[in-house]
């Protein structure tokens, strides 16, 4: 099976699904965007993904798989190599309840049309966007801190000695961070796993700096 991912190289779901790509060892036909031309929004690419939005994978029989945390879930359930979430059940809650505090409780509320919309609708120039961003990262980066800090299922990352979908989620989202000037410092066991994770090839070359439609 070959894949097409369709994608946006700054964008913090590509990123997180480029990582899990990478780790499982999967092969891809990286196919760019640009969010802010309205690139996801043309008729060939609403056929595909209604929502118009990245990451979409294309299979080459023609099924697309959309939404990043499904899609690696899936890419666990379906390929070989490492596995992404671990094989018991409470280890594997924790480690989704890692992936879900970033996934569902920062991006959601920092994506580019929510900052979009705020210079819109509400006139928030650039200090007033970041202001926002650095609000929603900073009330789950506080108690996620904590949360690898105090549990000694955290090893050199999120769950363990082995990166998966919790460390894909952390690494796209300080990246995302680096935008803003929020400085992970403040959080050192986060900055600590980031570190772990930029250290290994399979995250690195999924970083948005290291695509070919970086700018």
């Amino acid at each position: 099976m070959t894949f097409r991912l369709h994608n946006f190289f700054r964008s913090s779901t590509s990123t997180r699904l480029r990582a899990a790509l990478n780790l499982k060892g999967v092969a891809y036909d990286y196919v760019p965007y640009v969010l802010r031309k309205g690139e996801t929004r043309t008729p060939e690419f609403l056929a595909m993904n209604p929502a118009g939005l990245v990451p979409v994978l294309e299979r080459d029989d023609g099924q697309v798989l959309v939404q990043s945390l499904a899609i690696i879930e899936w890419l666990d359930e379906t390929q070989p190599g490492p596995r992404l979430l671990p094989e018991e059940a409470d280890a594997r809650a924790r480690a989704r309840s890692l992936s879900y505090m970033i996934a569902c409780e920062i991006h959601p509320l920092n994506n580019l049309r929510v900052l979009t919309r705020l210079a819109e609708q509400f006139g928030a120039d650039e200090a007033a966007q970041k202001a926002w961003f650095t609000e929603w990262v900073e009330t789950t980066f506080d108690p996620l801190e904590i949360m690898l800090a105090q549990d000694s299922r955290t090893g050199r990352f999120c769950h363990g000695d082995t990166p998966g979908l919790a460390d894909c989620c952390l690494y796209a989202q300080v990246w995302n961070n680096r935008r803003f000037e929020i400085d992970t410092s403040r959080w050192p066991t986060i900055a600590r796993i980031f570190d772990a994770a930029d250290a290994l090839p399979a995250f690195r070359d999924a970083a948005p700096a290291h695509q070919p439609d970086a700018v």
